[in-house]
């Protein structure tokens, strides 16, 4: 780094490299820091699967869309509904109820199909209402007790309004069924 001057008065001073003169400074003492970090408050999406209440990941797309025609695949699983082409991509549907309650959904006019990711990453689930939007969900440190299929697929739980609603990391917990599959 070249050396600057600088003249001030007749008086030659060196400027100092910024890390340097970063290090230097100090604060005025009617200047309030804090170390905490504000609280941001993000918008969640909540939908209700079975007899649970599972959150939308905040980074991960989704859409509702009405039912369409459903391809079964012969030999699958009873929790895999078939395929659906949204938009040029198959998109699996499975009956999440069916899955973690063992009551199985039936595909009618007043369901909805919830997407979740995009294209080639894309999975669905039926849903029996629009997701709804959530905000101050407190966080629970006890987790409740969970259905065995999704308890390694929920690493936080939280409370709002009297009612949980698990943290669902959707991309594990149908990665480890389509195995199953």
């Amino acid at each position: 780094m070249s050396q600057f001057t600088s003249s001030n008065a007749g008086q030659s001073k060196e400027w100092l490299p910024p890390s340097v003169a970063l290090e230097r400074f100090t604060p005025p003492g009617d200047l309030l820091w804090s170390d905490v970090a504000p609280l941001v408050e993000r918008k969640r999406y909540g939908y209700r699967a079975g007899s649970l209440n599972l959150l939308i990941k905040a980074e991960v797309g989704s859409e509702v869309i009405r039912p369409q025609t459903v391809a079964p695949l012969p030999g699958a699983a009873a929790h895999l509904l078939g395929l659906i082409n949204l938009r040029g991509n198959l998109v699996p549907i499975f009956d999440l109820g069916l899955v973690l309650s063992g009551r199985r959904s039936e595909v009618t006019a007043s369901k909805l199909f919830l997407i979740l990711d995009k294209a080639e990453n894309a999975v669905g689930m039926l849903i029996d209402s629009y997701p709804q939007p959530l905000t101050e969900l407190r966080a629970i440190t006890q987790m409740p007790q969970l259905p065995a299929s999704l308890e390694a697929h929920v690493p936080a739980a939280f409370v709002k309004d009297d009612k949980v609603w698990l943290d669902f990391n959707h991309e594990s917990f149908f990665e480890k069924l389509s195995r199953s599959l």
